[in-house]
C-alpha cells in the first residue's frame, strides 16, 4: 500500500511539474509573433488613409453620367435598376469596421498626450473627411458612439441627425487647425497625404470646412456664412502644391497599394485594353463625351481613348460615348470611347481628395454670395477651370495640357458677370462637374445642393426611383437586423429608407 501511495505521488508530483512547464510556455505559444497588443498609431494612420480613399462607391460615376453599361447590374449607377439597389450599401458596410474603426484607435492612442497633438490633429480631420463622406451619402449615421464595440461595448450605436452631425463636424476641423503646432512630431512618411507637412493639414482642415459649409446654403445660410468665412480667414488651398492627394501607390503587389479608382475600372472593364471585352460592358456615356467635344475641352483626349485597330485613339473626332439606355451590347460597341490607360487607369497614380480646383469654384460662389472679396467671381471661376487642366499632368505627359490650350478654352467660357446670380452658378458647377471629375461623390453632393449640371435623369425600365436621379443612399438591411431600434428612429426623423428621401442640407 505505501509503495502504491509512493508511486501514485511521484506520478503526481510529475504531472504537476509537467502542467508548470506547460503554463510557462503556454502564453508565449498563443501570441502572434506579428501582432501587437498596442497598436502603433503610425501604422494604423497609414491603414486608415488606404481604407477612407479606397471605398470609392463606383454606381456614382453612372450618376452624374460620367460612365455606363448596356448591363443592368454595372449600370446600376446610370439606371437605378430596382434589383441592384443593394449596391448603395457598399460605403456603410466598409466605412466603420475599416477607415472609421482605425482612426478612434488612433486618436485613442494619441490623445492627451501633448507632445503628439499634430497626430490627433491629422486623426481628427480625417476623421471628419471620412464621416462627411458617410453622412453625404446616406445623412443621419451612427456618429457619437461610432467605432466604440472596441473600446466601450457598444455594439449598437445611436443614428445621430445630420444637423448634429456637420456642427460637430466644423468644430473639429476647427479645434484640429487651431491645435497644430509646428514644433511638435508628425507621421511623417506614415502620412501618405502630406508626407507629415502639419502646415498643408491645416489648410487641408480649412479646405474640408469650405466645402461643409457650403453644403448648408439652403438649409440655414447664416451659418453657412459664418463658417465659409471662417474657412476662408484660416486659409484654404490655392496652390497646386497643397492638392489633398494619397499618394505612393504602386501598379504591383497587393491591391490595397493600388489606385482604388483604377483598380476597381481595371477589373471590371478595361483591364484587356481592347474596347471590346469589356465583362460588365462599361464605357464613357454620352453625355458627358459629347459635353468635353461640344466646347472643344482639352481634357478629353486626356481622359477618354477609342480603341482603333488594338490602339488606343485620343482624336477628339473619334471619341463617341454611349447611351445609358441600352440593355444590350451594341454591334458597334468597340466604337465607344473609355478611360485613357495612360492617365485614368494607372494603377500607381494619385488619388485626389480635395483639389485646387474645387476650393476655387467654392470661392467663385463665396464671392457671388458677398462672402469673400480677394478676387471677382470671374477670376475665381477662371482659376477653377485652369487647376483642373493643370492637374492632370500629375499623371504622366499624357496628361500634360498647354498654357496656350488652357487660355484658349478660358477666352470661350468667360463667367457671364452679367448675368443673374442662378446663371452664374449654373456655369460655376458645370465647370466644377467637369474640373473635378472623377471624384463623382463630391459632384454628386454639388449637383443635389446647387441643381447644377442640369443632368436629365434616365427613365430606364424598371428603374428604382421612378426615372429621378437618386437623393441619397439606402442603409444596409443588416442595420435593420442588427441595430433595428436606432435605424427605426432614423427613419422616423429623417424619412423612409428610400432613394429620392432628401437628407437635412438636401432641400428643394
Amino acid at each position: 500500500m505505501k509503495n502504491k501511495l509512493r508511486k501514485y505521488s511521484i506520478l503526481f508530483l510529475t504531472a504537476c511539474m509537467c502542467l508548470q512547464a506547460c503554463h510557462k510556455g503556454f502564453e508565449e505559444m498563443n501570441t502572434n509573433p506579428n501582432a501587437s497588443p498596442t497598436p502603433t498609431p503610425a501604422f494604423v494612420f497609414t491603414k486608415a488613409l488606404l481604407d477612407g480613399t479606397g471605398d470609392v462607391l463606383n454606381l456614382l460615376q453612372g450618376t452624374m453620367q460620367y460612365t455606363t453599361s448596356y448591363n443592368d447590374v454595372a449600370g446600376f449607377g446610370a439606371k437605378y435598376v430596382l434589383s441592384q439597389s443593394q449596391q448603395s450599401w457598399t460605403v456603410f458596410t466598409n466605412a466603420y469596421p475599416k477607415e472609421i474603426n482605425e482612426t478612434q484607435q488612433v486618436i485613442g492612442q494619441v490623445a492627451g498626450n501633448a507632445a503628439q497633438v499634430n497626430l490627433l490633429s491629422c486623426a481628427r480631420i480625417w476623421r471628419v473627411y471620412c464621416f462627411s463622406r458617410i453622412t453625404d451619402l446616406y445623412g443621419d449615421i451612427p456618429y457619437s458612439q461610432a467605432g466604440q464595440g472596441y473600446t466601450n461595448a457598444i455594439y449598437k450605436p445611436v443614428y445621430d441627425a445630420q444637423k448634429a452631425i456637420y456642427a460637430d463636424m466644423l468644430k473639429e476641423l476647427d479645434q484640429a487647425a487651431t491645435a497644430i503646432d509646428l514644433a511638435k512630431a508628425n507621421f511623417g512618411p506614415a502620412d501618405l497625404i502630406y508626407n507629415g507637412d502639419v502646415v498643408k493639414w491645416k489648410k487641408f482642415s480649412y479646405s474640408l470646412m469650405s466645402r461643409l459649409a457650403m453644403r448648408m446654403t439652403k438649409v440655414d445660410l447664416p451659418t453657412a456664412e459664418i463658417w465659409a468665412k471662417k474657412a476662408i480667414a484660416g486659409g484654404v488651398i490655392t496652390d497646386d502644391s497643397d492638392i489633398a492627394k494619397v499618394t505612393g501607390y504602386v501598379s504591383a503587389g497587393q491591391d490595397i497599394n493600388k489606385n482604388p479608382l483604377a483598380l476597381g475600372m481595371l477589373n471590371s472593364d478595361y483591364i484587356g485594353a481592347n474596347g471590346s471585352s469589356n465583362p460588365e460592358g462599361g464605357k464613357y456615356q454620352d453625355v458627358f463625351i459629347n459635353y468635353l467635344k461640344t466646347n472643344n475641352d482639352p481634357r478629353l483626349g486626356v481622359l477618354s481613348v477609342v480603341w482603333v485597330n488594338g490602339k488606343a485613339d485620343t482624336t477628339a473626332s473619334t471619341q463617341k460615348g454611349m447611351s445609358a439606355n441600352l440593355g444590350t451590347k451594341p454591334a458597334d460597341f468597340v466604337t465607344y470611347s473609355e478611360p485613357n490607360p495612360n492617365t485614368i487607369l494607372q494603377l500607381n497614380s494619385r488619388y485626389m481628395l480635395l483639389t485646387n480646383a474645387e476650393t476655387n469654384f467654392l470661392l467663385a460662389e463665396a464671392q457671388l454670395r458677398g462672402w469673400y472679396s480677394g478676387a471677382s467671381a470671374s477670376v475665381l471661376y477662371e482659376n477653377g477651370i485652369s487647376a483642373s487642366m493643370r492637374q492632370w499632368s500629375l499623371f504622366g505627359s499624357a496628361g500634360v495640357i498647354t498654357t496656350n490650350q488652357i487660355a484658349t478654352y478660358i477666352k470661350y467660357h468667360p463667367l457671364n458677370t452679367g448675368g443673374t446670380f442662378d446663371s452664374q452658378m449654373e456655369q460655376i458647377y458645370t465647370q466644377f462637374w467637369v474640373g473635378v471629375f472623377p471624384n463623382s461623390q463630391e459632384v454628386f453632393a454639388s449637383y443635389r445642393r446647387t441643381g447644377y449640371p442640369a443632368l436629365v435623369p434616365n427613365n430606364y425600365v424598371g428603374n428604382a426611383t421612378g426615372g429621378k436621379i437618386f437623393r441619397r443612399m439606402q442603409y444596409p438591411n443588416t442595420e435593420q437586423n442588427l441595430n433595428g431600434e436606432n435605424y427605426q428612429a432614423a427613419i422616423t426623423r429623417q424619412g423612409p429608407d428610400d432613394f429620392l428621401t432628401r437628407i437635412w442640407w438636401d432641400r428643394p
